[in-house]
């Protein structure tokens, strides 16, 4: 499902160039060709975080239970009807997330926790976040 939400946010990419902002993907693992599979889905740079640093020190985790979870269920349907699948390798418990990061002292503009499975960021509240960081120049 994160390569359903890669493609929605890789549809700002125009407006995000235009904005001076990097679209960036940091994920946790490249395992087989995990990555080569996501890049057609993501068009900014993708970064290995192996160590999980990026995904802080208490990493937000849904263990098998999450399955059985209604909302996860109408995500992976959502994702499936929308032409997307995912994989099984890897390690696929940790939830991820969408940052907006400004320089300096503007932090976080916008963060987006995945609460389950297949939680997608508002790709509207992305670009608006976006635009706070070409206002603090």
């Amino acid at each position: 499902m994160c390569r359903e939400e890669a493609s929605e946010l890789s549809s700002l990419k125009p407006q995000l160039e235009e904005l001076g902002v990097p679209l960036v993907a940091v994920v946790k693992e490249n395992v087989g060709s995990e990555i080569q599979d996501f890049r057609p889905h993501f068009a900014g740079d993708i970064y290995i975080d192996e160590m999980k640093h990026f995904y802080g020190p208490l990493q937000r985790k849904m263990g098998g239970l999450g399955f059985i979870r209604l909302g996860v269920w109408q995500n992976f349907i959502r994702a499936w009807r929308s032409g997307y699948q995912g994989n099984m390798q890897g390690e696929g418990f940790i939830l991820g997330g969408v940052f907006v990061i400004g320089p300096g002292d503007q932090g976080i503009l916008l963060e987006h926790k995945e609460k389950q499975f297949g939680d997608k960021v508002d790709i509207a509240d992305v670009l608006k976040a976006a635009q706070k960081i070409v206002s603090a120049k």
